[in-house]
């Protein structure tokens, strides 16, 4: 049978989430037990993949609504296409760790160069335990004789297949390409708890907003977590659309539960903050297992093989730096267990008793609705209420107070600027749509607890969770559009899903009050006007602050420098950092050049550098040193020996503001001289 449109839609945009899901869950036991090499990985991870998009996808029902005709399908693949086009041209080229995308950047080049972790520090190579030289730097932890890197390896792992094919070029452009990913997994979400007609229209807002695009073209694990969490609500979506037997042998609507359940679990491998994310699936899961879905099992079943994954990833490839934020951690996983155990005590004690009826008791569905209102409205009035201080890091003040100078505020170092997180989202979004998405939520759960929008359940308990918890906390440094991260995985998605479902659900309105609402008949002026000019409301403030990222590549250059740089240093090199050069490009030199590289403390007494270069000669290895400025090495090279300038980079670079949306770059200047002491 030919596929139709309906078809198509759901399972086209089901397949990055179910690729991507294939993918890890080979990938990573590669790289657990050292053995992630481009023979190997392609050897079972190509299979995997084609064997999973080929089966699930045939699960996949059609699309909940009759006679989809093919122009969303059309309009939302052009809205794609043109996104990573875009975002290709704008690719950042960010190697020098600064913030993540570096970070991810020299974790890629890493494993897909050796296939294993931890890094070693080959200290036997340059000084032995020689007390002045240090081998950790900014986001890679030094942990007794080896070097552990920040972040967990779900985003490396994807990125690696783009350094395999073209090097450091094809892995900087395949962050582009996960970023429209994200795009299309959320499109189909869409499609699902809109409409196909609709679906156009969320994914061209989501699109063109500033947080998506920018984050788009670095390697931040953003898109990829986007992929497989949005992508894992519309499994479940699709799963729970139709009853499936309790007990008995698994069908379609179990295999797309379980599957739904193991994408749920690998977003921890891509980001540790999923934890607090997935605490709504939990509880979920609760209700289905008392209403006796057929679905609970599986979903269960698959969520727990995917967190096996995650904590695995966490606890055993990047416990440093889960050790860097017990802070918050520790209290989220305590959380997380007691979500646990009470769901795991009600469910019991509902067992028998069974869920109450939709709409009971009768004045819970008003007050959700109401209460959601209330809370939009405190998160918008917060900044007039109070100011938040603490950022809980020396550091992060340091570089507030230093952003606040060149912005001309008034200088507040330890200011957090977290009550204007709502602000934030209508800087990106526009304020309309935080209205629409504000009505459309108190709408869906008005709806959903009446029993009338049953699909909507599971998105609206983990969006709205994730919206309530990221706006009161976004614990991150407050510069923009840095901050804006924090939004990209499912806030801003939220708000675009809620604002376009309160846009079609009026247009549907106003169209059954001028008398058409037969799904036959022609759509009513009055009703295609207010979509029209709600989608352009909408729309144009979120492109004009878009504008912000479109004239501008960041840190271009950097690539060629690299390599320019690497050729300069020979094989048979160990090479020793002077002063603050090592936070930024230890893992650079160490990782893309291969050779082994430790930091002499600037403040280390004058006799230690040539120590540790005579310790270098002695193993049979020709020292280099690299700096920032000339004058930091010329006192220990010999009188006329020429420096090199391997590494100069005159770039642009993401601004830093804190009141406003980024209206364009700053600049980055990035330099790396050396001496060759053959």
């Amino acid at each position: 049978m030919r596929p139709t449109p309906a078809h198509l839609f759901a399972r086209i945009t089901a397949v990055p989430a179910i690729a991507v899901a294939a993918w890890l869950l080979v990938a990573f036991p590669l790289l657990l037990i050292g053995q992630f090499t481009p023979l190997i990985a392609a050897v079972t991870g190509i299979p995997a993949v084609i064997a999973a998009t080929a089966t699930v996808p045939r699960w996949i029902p059609k699309l909940p609504e009759d006679d989809v005709p093919w122009w969303p399908l059309a309009a939302t693949a052009l809205i794609v296409v043109a996104f990573a086009a875009v975002q290709v041209a704008y690719h950042a080229e960010a190697l020098v760790i600064r913030r993540d995308p570096a970070s991810y950047a020299q974790f890629t080049a890493w494993i897909a160069q050796h296939g294993s972790l931890p890094i070693p520090q080959q200290r036997e190579l340059i000084a032995g335990d020689d007390p002045a030289l240090s081998y950790g730097s900014l986001a890679y932890y030094e942990v007794g004789d080896v070097v552990w890197p920040q972040f967990l390896a779900g985003t490396p792992l994807l990125l690696s297949v783009g350094y395999w094919i073209a090097d450091l070029r094809g892995m900087l452009v395949t962050a582009p390409l996960i970023g429209a990913l994200g795009v299309l997994t959320f499109s189909g979400l869409a499609a699902r708890l809109i409409g196909a007609r609709w679906a156009p229209l969320a994914t061209l807002l989501l699109a063109v907003c500033l947080p998506q695009q920018w984050v788009s073209r670095s390697t931040y694990s953003e898109p990829l977590a986007q992929v497989l969490l949005l992508g894992a609500l519309a499994l479940a979506v699709d799963a729970l659309s139709c009853r499936a037997q309790w007990r008995g042998r698994w069908r379609a609507p179990h295999a797309l539960a379980c599957a739904a359940g193991v994408v749920f679990g690998l977003g921890l491998v891509v980001r540790i903050d999923a934890i607090r994310d997935l605490l709504p699936v939990v509880v979920f899961l609760g209700l289905l297992l008392v209403a006796r879905r057929g679905q609970a099992v599986p979903m269960l079943v698959g969520l727990a093989a995917g967190l096996g994954y995650g904590f695995t990833a966490g606890f055993g490839l990047s416990r440093p730096y889960l050790d860097y934020l017990s802070d918050s951690l520790d209290p989220l996983l305590l959380l997380s267990a007691g979500v646990v155990a009470a769901t795991a005590v009600a469910t019991a004690a509902l067992w028998r008793r069974g869920l109450p009826q939709p709409g009971r008791p009768p004045w819970l569905p008003m007050a959700a609705a109401v209460l959601a209102l209330l809370v939009m409205a405190g998160l918008l009035l917060r900044p007039l209420l109070f100011t938040q201080y603490g950022h809980g890091a020396e550091a992060t003040a340091i570089y507030i107070g230093q952003v606040q100078e060149i912005e001309g505020l008034p200088v507040d170092p330890d200011r957090t600027y977290e009550e204007m997180s709502l602000r934030w989202v209508g800087w990106y979004v526009g304020l309309t749509t935080v209205v629409f998405a504000s009505l459309g939520v108190a709408l869906v759960l008005h709806r959903a607890l009446r029993g009338t929008e049953p699909r909507w359940v599971l998105p609206a308990m983990l969006l709205i969770w994730t919206v309530a918890t990221t706006l009161a906390r976004p614990a991150i440094t407050p510069d923009h559009p840095w901050a804006s991260r924090r939004l990209v995985v499912l806030v801003l998605p939220a708000f675009v899903l809620f604002a376009v479902w309160f846009l079609a659900w009026l247009t549907r309105r106003l169209q059954q009050l001028e008398g058409h609402g037969a799904p036959t008949r022609p759509p009513a002026v009055g009703a295609v006007v207010a979509a029209a000019a709600g989608a352009v409301v909408m729309l144009v403030p979120t492109a004009i602050t878009a504008t912000g990222v479109m004239t501008y590549r960041s840190d271009i250059g950097t690539v060629q420098s690299t390599r320019a740089l690497c050729e300069a240093v020979p094989d048979d090199a160990s090479v020793l950092i002077l002063g603050d050069l090592d936070s930024g490009y230890m893992q650079l030199i160490r990782g893309m050049c291969g050779v082994p590289t430790a930091s002499v403390a600037s403040a280390a007494p004058e006799d230690d550098v040539p120590r540790v270069i005579g310790e270098i000669r002695e193993r049979g290895r020709v020292p280099v040193l690299a700096a920032s400025s000339p004058e930091e090495i010329r006192p220990y090279a010999a009188r006329g020996r020429p420096l090199e300038h391997p590494f100069n980079v005159y770039a642009e670079q993401d601004s830093s503001t804190l009141t406003e949306p980024p209206s364009g770059p700053w600049r980055f200047d990035g330099e790396v001289w050396i001496a060759v002491l053959a």
